[in-house]
């Protein structure tokens, strides 16, 4: 009796702990996915193991944001690319996934603050890899622009 019980309950707990696996380490975004700066400093994507992290980062002791990929297993969250560092953006802005201007940073008001430039084709899909590199792909999984092309002021190692 206690077997037939427990068998069930451990394959609910092993279903649930691989959903929750997968809702934590969402890496790959499709053609309308948003997400707005706020004071949460919870990500946006994960790679899939988890070292880096891509969303908004606050800036200390301001109500503005960069959009940035970082560290994300280590405490200081060290960021290895940005967007728009010239003019970070307020709390409230938004980064969507559009398939003819790729991603777009917003302000809360919709101005728009930037946007991946020389696309050749419409984006289809976003993917963040285990290299830190955030890459727009078309329909056929081609590459159409990545943050590795665009570096700031850090290299990663397979950059």
């Amino acid at each position: 009796m206690y077997a037939s019980f427990m068998l069930p309950f451990l394959l609910y707990s092993l279903i649930l702990q691989s959903i929750c696996v997968v809702a934590q380490t969402k890496s790959t975004i499709a053609i309308g996915d948003s997400f707005t700066a706020t004071t949460s400093t919870s990500p946006w994507l994960l790679s899939p193991s988890g070292d880096f992290a891509f969303g908004f980062l606050p800036l200390k002791e301001t109500d503005l944001f960069l959009l940035s990929i970082w560290y994300a297993k280590i405490s200081e969250k060290t960021i290895v690319w940005y967007a728009n560092g010239d003019s970070p953006a307020p709390k409230g802005s938004k980064v969507e996934l559009t398939a003819n201007d790729g991603l777009v940073l917003t302000s809360p008001n919709g101005v728009k603050l930037w946007n991946t430039q020389g696309l050749n084709a419409k984006v289809s899909r976003g993917v963040f890899n285990d290299t830190g590199n955030f890459v727009l792909q078309d329909g056929k999984f081609n590459s159409l622009w990545e943050t590795f092309k665009f570096p700031s002021d850090t290299l990663l190692p397979s950059q």
